[in-house]
């Protein structure tokens, strides 16, 4: 009983925080095209053994699209995992999915 007790204070701490971090007034909206560098990532499952990175650089100056840069690269694929999913209905079936990379940004 306790761990449950535990466990339910821990997720809602958690909730707590990641509600009150991410507030609407932290996204962008439109994308300042003065001076500023439009970055988009992507993973893409390739097949069963090989995954796509896509990284799409979009260089604005002055309102001006002066280049687009787009680097491709093959990774492993992480292998397969089994989640719980449900229908329109309601019914819940275990489901194999392909696992997906986290990714993580560092802007200096």
């Amino acid at each position: 009983m306790r761990k449950m007790v535990l466990k339910i204070l821990g997720i809602s701490s958690f909730l707590l925080v990641v509600f009150i971090c991410c507030d609407d007034e932290d996204k962008v909206k439109e994308i300042s095209k003065d001076g500023s560098i439009e970055t988009v990532l992507s993973v893409e499952h390739l097949n069963k053994n090989m995954d796509v990175v896509k990284t799409s650089h979009k260089i604005w100056v002055k309102n001006n699209l002066i280049k687009t840069v787009i680097h491709t690269d093959t990774i492993p694929s992480l292998g397969l995992t089994t989640e719980e999913g449900e229908n329109s209905d309601g019914d819940t079936k275990s489901v194999t999915l392909k696992k997906d990379y986290e990714i993580f940004i560092t802007v200096k």
